[in-house]
């Protein structure tokens, strides 16, 4: 068999779409809008456990209620506001039926007093009046709308009626063959006056509901920011004492973090130990060689090697303080004036020239001292080391603080910004521990991160580089 035909490229298959076939598959049309009405509802919804608790209390409720409420005014309120309509319409049928079959009371006092103490209706007999223009419908019509089709039901003569004019009353007027016959109601004779009692009632109940949800979620709430604060607090450094409270789950949670907390302490405590006593050692034997190399006849080759024990000292104490991190001191309120004066001096004895020290107030940080001075005076002494001008500067912005130094030195490229962070990451052109152990930046970011803030590179006003520094306030 001959080998197969390549494909033609009308057939081969366009690598870009075959990845993205690969990544993501076509969704059906039903799944991209419910997809989308997900992310929508999700960016209108707040993001708090807190509010999104109370919603998914509230809502149901809520929902609930306005189907009661609906049934109750659809069904209920408009049946019995009927049926009254329809009562007070046979009343007013029945007062002109009788006005028609007995027309000798020409003035109609009789019928007036019968319809005041059996029906407590007022009437009246316009005779030669004309019913008046029909008025504006009333936006609430359930009462107009009731009583207009109970009396073209019963009664089927031209009508007029006002059940907006006087709060409390209803007229109707009827035309009749001498005049008009305007009758006056209570409004609760035709109208279910009493249904906002239960309105009342149901919205009563829902406000004492949500101030119950919202009492009860607050103390629920209450614990799990209090466990997210002494997270916070333990990963930046500060201990916090903590008891677990709430409910099972949340004290659960709780003692699971203390249980880690032990442990991370417990390897860190092992870790410390294991480094001094690796410490004690080596220095021990370097101490030696010292000794050694004292004692004989100084020569050019026995200079170079004391040369080496010292090379070797150092990068030592390097690595040594790398792999502790200076993670067992604890934080403390640090006055930040007197830490940027103290490294305006050491950047001054390294041969630098200060230009400034500039700090907005003079704000006290809770910071490890000793591993933030050390954090700071790294990233200076890289300053110094490449530059003759240096700039130090603190400010204090919203719930972070922040120290800037500027260098006028060459800078480092911005695509090698990142890389001078890592561990023993030694490049050409950038400015990172020239003759030590290529740790001091890596030091200085790990300091930085265990407060809970970081580290960035930019380009520096004076034409070199600045280092900022981001703590929690």
């Amino acid at each position: 068999m001959g080998p197969a035909p390549a494909p033609s490229p009308m057939n081969a298959p366009d690598p870009a779409l075959a990845r993205a076939l690969r990544k993501d598959p076509p969704r059906s049309g039903p799944h991209r809008l419910w997809k989308r009405l997900s992310r929508a509802i999700g960016d209108v919804l707040p993001k708090g456990l807190y509010a999104r608790s109370l919603i998914i209390i509230i809502a149901p409720v809520v929902l609930l209620q306005s189907v009661i409420a609906y049934t109750f005014m659809e069904r209920h309120w408009q049946l019995v506001t009927k049926r009254l309509s329809a009562a007070v319409t046979a009343d007013v049928a029945a007062l002109i039926d009788i006005y028609e079959s007995y027309p000798q009371d020409k003035d109609a006092d009789t019928l007036s007093r019968i319809a005041g103490e059996r029906l407590n209706l007022d009437l009246d007999i316009l005779k030669g009046a004309k019913l008046p223009p029909p008025g504006p419908r009333p936006f609430f019509s359930i009462l107009d709308e009731a009583l207009s089709d109970e009396i073209k039901r019963q009664i089927r003569r031209p009508f007029w009626i006002d059940t907006v004019g006087r709060s409390n009353l209803i007229e109707i007027r009827v035309a009749i063959p001498d005049g008009v016959m305007r009758i006056t109601a209570r409004r609760s004779q035709a109208y279910a006056s009493n249904s906002h009692i239960f309105l009342v009632w149901m919205i009563g109940s829902s406000l004492v509901l949500l101030g119950v949800a919202i009492l009860f979620l607050r103390n629920q709430i209450k614990p799990i920011l209090r466990l997210a604060a002494v997270a916070e607090g333990f990963g930046k450094g500060r201990e916090i004492e903590f008891r677990p409270r709430g409910a099972r789950e949340v004290r659960q949670a709780g003692h699971a973090f203390i249980e880690m907390k032990r442990r991370i302490e417990r390897a860190m405590e092992q870790r410390t130990t294991m480094l001094n006593g690796v410490s004690h050692d080596l220095r021990t034997i370097l101490t030696r060689f010292r000794l050694s190399l004292a004692l004989v006849e100084q020569t050019s080759e026995i200079e170079d090697l004391s040369r080496d024990v010292d090379e070797m000292s150092r990068m030592l104490e390097g690595y040594l303080a790398f792999a502790r991190g200076d993670s067992a001191e604890p934080a403390t309120p640090t006055d930040m004036r007197a830490l940027l004066e103290d490294l305006r001096s050491d950047v001054e004895r390294l041969g630098a020239h200060v230009s400034a020290v500039d700090l907005v107030g003079a704000p006290e940080i809770t910071v490890r001292p000793g591993a933030f001075r050390r954090c700071l005076f790294n990233l200076a002494a890289n300053a110094a080391r490449y530059a003759e001008t240096v700039a130090i500067s603190g400010r204090l912005e919203a719930r972070a603080f922040f120290v800037s130094i500027d260098d006028d030195g060459p800078g480092i490229p911005p695509e090698s910004r990142e890389a001078v962070f890592k561990p023993f990451v030694r490049l050409d052109d950038a400015r990172q521990d020239a003759g030590g152990s290529g740790l001091g930046l890596a030091i200085a970011r790990d300091i930085a991160r265990a407060h809970g803030g970081d580290i960035t590179l930019q380009d520096s006003p004076l034409g070199g580089l600045r280092a900022t520094v981001r703590v929690p306030a």
